[in-house]
């Protein structure tokens, strides 16, 4: 089930965040190859990030997935997101970071807590 966490400093005031999460969830679903009905994305705006020592817009990600991850995949799903963040968020993709862990190879915490959000309900 891959999880995909996003924060940018960007205010989402005003910003359609419907066509950033359903891009978001598609191109996860289909670079990693999983059905998007397991795929969540949470995007998080106005969060205080300072990159290269700058307040210009940026962004963090952290994609979680249990296996699908690879040095190729990882590098095609960095740059859609990259993309998708520059078209409707006007972020420079040299200021964008995405972090990927596969829980396969290291049981990750951030996993747990994206499991315990939708065994909530």
């Amino acid at each position: 089930m891959p999880c995909l966490n996003l924060s940018t400093n960007v205010s989402l005031d005003g910003v359609d965040t419907s066509s950033i999460l359903s891009e978001a969830s598609k191109t996860v679903a289909k670079v990693i190859g999983k059905p998007e009905a397991y795929v969540m994305i949470v995007l998080k705006g106005s969060i205080p990030i300072s990159f290269g020592g700058t307040e210009q817009p940026a962004a963090y990600g952290e994609l979680v997935s249990i296996g699908g991850l690879n040095p190729d995949v990882n590098k095609k799903l960095s740059a859609a997101i990259a993309t998708i963040l520059e078209t409707k968020l006007s972020i420079s993709k040299s200021r964008f970071f995405l972090k990927f862990y596969d829980t396969k190879a290291h049981q990750s915490q951030d996993y747990a807590q994206c499991l315990h959000a939708l065994h909530q309900h």
